[in-house]
């Protein structure tokens, strides 16, 4: 093995840049780090357990007591009660596990993300269609501007 090269590199580095800090900067957007991870145990297990049917019975049945049963801190509770999904959000909750739990509030996948980014369902539903349109699925992702006219296979065609 030999020794590390004490010769300076062809780049400079520049100064270390936290990847964590520029997620954080994203308007509205809290990042699920361990320490939300932490706050959001008791309310994200309470969410999981929505997987089994007999659970989200007892939960519709008696929301304080099931919601007790977690160990689901005050904040949650009050969040879960107003069917606030971003305060539950806020309070830790993953918007993996909140989507058992949207179910039984009758909110669907879209409702969540709706909610998420502040706009109604339709206006929700429409952007998403409008980023479909900038995925080309002969290039395996997204790409920026306008789609082209024809794909890929298309022009090789022709």
């Amino acid at each position: 093995m030999s020794p590390p090269s004490s010769a300076p590199s062809e780049r400079s580095p520049g100064p270390a840049v936290d990847p964590r800090a520029l997620r954080r900067s994203i308007p509205g957007t809290a990042l699920f780090d361990g320490d939300l991870a932490m706050r959001g145990f008791a309310l994200n297990a309470m969410c999981y357990s929505f997987n089994d049917a007999a659970n989200r019975t007892a939960f519709v049945a008696d929301e304080d007591a099931y919601c007790a049963r977690y160990g689901v801190t005050g904040e949650q509770r009050a969040a879960v009660a107003a069917r606030d999904v971003l305060a539950m959000l806020e309070a830790g909750g993953n918007v993996y596990y909140l989507a058992k739990l949207a179910g039984i509030l009758g909110l669907n996948v879209q409702d969540l993300g709706a909610l998420q980014t502040g706009r109604s369902v339709d206006d929700f539903k429409a952007m998403l269609v409008a980023a479909r349109a900038g995925v080309d699925p002969d290039l395996g992702g997204l790409h920026f501007g306008s789609r082209p006219s024809t794909s890929s296979r298309e022009r090789e065609n022709a």
